[in-house]
């Protein structure tokens, strides 16, 4: 498993090039089970990404771009009267699938918003009473214009806590940049992906990564760094239960990416932000004070003891 998710990693590269940190971290959360949030700028390759992992692991795809008419049953489906039959038949939406590209999801309205939220939290979809089940593996890959926001609608935190962790990919360096400009030359590097993983593996990655084994420590340590969010002066929201889950997840995937069968303090420490910084609001004293939410979050990991774990 390890040298497939080495091999996964270079498939990946050729299609993301100079971004080797941020697909390690995409590959851990989607061994871990989780759904992704992308808050970047355009053209830094959030799509080029999606499409990126859906063929080198041979999932079935989906992308719904978001605008203010995108209506809930575009991505729950909906049931068709049948008249041959005299029944009501169900049509997929854009969820039926295992990577969904949720395209700038801020630019929809609330009401689509929240068509995700049982999707995303129990791999269902509920259309007219009757539940239908996903394809597992199911992930979300949900994008953000920072930039853009006119005419946007802010995720309420019911749906930002759903997701498992919010990166950044930024931009190149000069180095990538000019690689980039010479991959895309005479051919695009997403045709020269080769398929390295099907989705049946990939759930028994999940399975491995989440047995694991994590330290009674290691917990308390989750627990005194979640609690630190929700005690600290700078912090209208802290980190919720779900969060909590969320980074020992993630800890037990890291474990599992890097070889061992154990979780250890940098595991938890090194995921810390990308899991908890969607999921804090601060307070207006936080911005008097010209405090990000990162600033606040490494704070909090510099001041709380990590535990000595061995194993």
């Amino acid at each position: 498993m390890a040298e497939k998710i080495a091999k996964l990693q270079r498939e990946i590269n050729k299609a993301i090039i100079g971004k080797e940190e941020i697909v390690s971290k995409v590959l851990t959360v989607l061994i871990a089970g989780g759904h992704i949030l992308l808050n970047d700028i355009p053209g830094v390759g959030k799509t080029t990404l999606a499409l990126a992992l859906s063929k080198s692991m041979s999932l079935k795809f989906k992308r719904i771009q978001f605008t203010p008419d995108v209506v809930p049953s575009d991505i729950t489906g909906f049931t068709i009267y049948n008249k041959e039959t005299g029944s009501f038949d169900y049509k997929e939406g854009a969820a039926m699938c295992n990577i969904l590209l949720a395209d700038e999801i801020n630019r929809t309205s609330s009401k689509t918003q929240s068509a995700l939220l049982e999707v995303m939290q129990e791999g269902k979809i509920t259309v007219d009473g009757v539940t239908h089940e996903v394809p597992e593996p199911f992930t979300v890959i949900a994008t953000q214009n920072p930039i853009g926001t006119s005419g946007t609608q802010m995720l309420p935190e019911a749906q930002l806590d759903r997701f498992m962790v919010q990166l950044s990919i930024g931009y190149p360096d000069r180095e990538a940049q000019i690689n980039i400009l010479k991959g895309r030359k005479n051919s695009d590097p997403l045709d020269s992906i080769e398929s390295i993983v099907s989705g049946n593996e990939l759930l028994e990655m999940r399975k491995a990564a989440r047995e694991i084994y994590v330290d009674e420590k290691i917990y308390s340590y989750v627990t005194d760094l979640c609690q630190a969010t929700r005690d600290h002066e700078l912090i209208r929201l802290g980190v919720s239960p779900r969060g909590a889950l969320a980074l020992c997840s993630m800890a037990q995937a890291r474990a599992f990416v890097n070889e061992r069968d154990y979780v250890i303090p940098e595991d938890i420490r090194l995921n810390f932000c990308d899991v908890c910084r969607h999921r804090i609001i601060a307070n207006p004293k936080a911005q008097m004070e010209s405090k990000s939410i990162d600033e606040i979050l490494e704070e909090i990991i510099e001041s709380t003891a990590m535990p000595d774990v061995t194993r």
